[in-house]
């Protein structure tokens, strides 16, 4: 049962990520205007998502290590206000150097936002954590979908771009307000406890394999390894279409800006329905390890479907299927990864997420190179490219857990469904 006495404290950390949805996308869905004030080109508003994944990459594992020990609350206050800073500073910047040293810092608001938030919701409702955390997808589903309807209201009534920076902005700064007078649940909290077995990484570095009672052992440099790398995969396709969807749209399809914009509502409305599904079906029907699969193989679909049917319609039934199968894919990894190694799953987690960063900071400025040597059409062959290389990852990883988890066996892991 959730503490009632937790709302006030997880009503704020849930509007800091429906906030985070709109912060998410911000830079990508004002492409035009950034380019014209901050003098560049769309290969420097890469450039500007990439520094914030280096902003991340680089503080994420010592602000974990922080907030076990200082707390939750500073951590979260802090990332409200660098994102409310960076938020009202990139409109007003002078330069583009700035927008990069502003860049960064939001990198490290997203990972002192990341590192205090999930124990703060699973250390508030313990003994209903997967439910706690699904619902930060939705809410960053919901703020991701909600920003470019708030941009195309203000092209339409001539209204300053930075508007549409400096409401969530606002709104940032009076949660972290709000944040700060409340006292957060206890840190001793334990949560459930999950399948036992000595799974432990470093078992693993020095054995090779683990000793367990199933017919097959885990080994983390085969299913564990392959693991880690569709922690860098789903990111990927994640992060091109956040980033270049409504260029495609405009340059491939031939769509206006406002129509463009509207793909990246249509994403997180099946990204949004996505979260709702897998609270369902994950509960009696499908296993995690099988979602690992069966949604990067739609996913494929829809972004062959994206290149060939030259439409509207069909970008807008490719991007609402595409953000429907990207939705959860990440969070679903690391929930496997602790199934076959269920000791020190912060550990495997910090690997994990290490291959995200690492796919934030890469990816962003490796995709504005292509398009500023190439069409647009060659950013999403790409991701089509990473997209087989998943499914490649999962049919191994399904195949392993197939050995080491035999079919009698039932489990019931604990899921936790993330934004990345």
């Amino acid at each position: 049962m959730m503490k009632r006495s937790s709302f006030p404290v997880a009503t704020g950390l849930y509007v800091n990520y429906l906030l985070f949805g709109m912060f998410n996308i911000m830079l990508a869905s004002h492409m035009s205007f950034l380019t014209e004030h901050l003098h560049t080109d769309q290969a420097g508003i890469s450039l500007l998502v990439s520094a914030m994944g280096f902003g991340r990459l680089f503080t994420l594992y010592i602000s974990g290590v922080l907030s076990d020990r200082y707390g939750r609350k500073p951590f979260i206050v802090a990332a409200g206000l660098l994102m409310a800073v960076f938020l009202v500073g990139i409109p007003l910047s002078p330069s583009f150097e700035m927008a990069i040293i502003l860049a960064v810092l939001a990198g490290v608001a997203n990972s002192f936002l990341d590192s205090g938030t999930y124990p703060a919701l699973i250390e508030a409702f313990p003994q209903s954590s997967g439910s706690a955390t699904v619902l930060v997808r939705g809410f960053i589903s919901v703020g991701a979908a909600f920003l470019p309807l708030m941009i195309i209201f203000f092209m339409n009534h001539d209204i300053f771009y930075g508007f549409s920076f400096f409401l969530p902005a606002l709104i940032f700064a009076l949660n972290a307000i709000h944040l700060f007078k409340m006292k957060f649940p206890d840190m001793r909290v334990q949560s459930p406890k999950e399948p036992v077995g000595d799974t432990s990484v470093s078992s693993v570095e020095q054995t090779g394999k683990l000793e367990t009672n199933d017919r097959s052992k885990p080994r983390f440099w085969q299913e564990g390894l392959c693991l880690i790398l569709l922690g860098f995969t789903g990111p990927t396709l994640l992060y091109i279409v956040q980033l270049w969807l409504p260029t495609f749209g405009q340059q491939f399809i031939g769509m206006t800006e406002s129509e463009s914009l509207r793909l990246l509502v249509y994403y997180n409305v099946g990204s949004l329905i996505s979260v709702f599904v897998l609270v369902i079906v994950l509960r009696k029907w499908v296993k995690p390890v099988h979602i690992i699969l069966i949604y990067p193989c739609i996913s494929l679909l829809a972004f062959g479907a994206l290149l060939l049917f030259k439409s509207g319609a069909a970008a807008i039934i490719c991007a609402s299927v595409i953000g429907f199968s990207i939705s959860g894919v990440l969070q679903l990894t690391l929930t496997v990864m602790s199934e076959f190694f269920s000791q020190r799953k912060g550990q495997i987690t910090g690997f994990v997420y290490t291959a995200t960063s690492l796919s934030y900071t890469i990816i962003p400025v490796f995709t504005g190179f292509l398009l500023k040597h190439s069409q647009i059409s060659s950013v999403f062959m790409l991701a089509i490219i990473v997209n087989v290389l998943g499914i490649v990852l999962a049919v191994f990883v399904n195949f392993r857990y197939s050995l080491v988890f035999p079919a009698s066996r039932k489990l019931s892991p604990k899921i936790v469904l993330d934004t990345k």
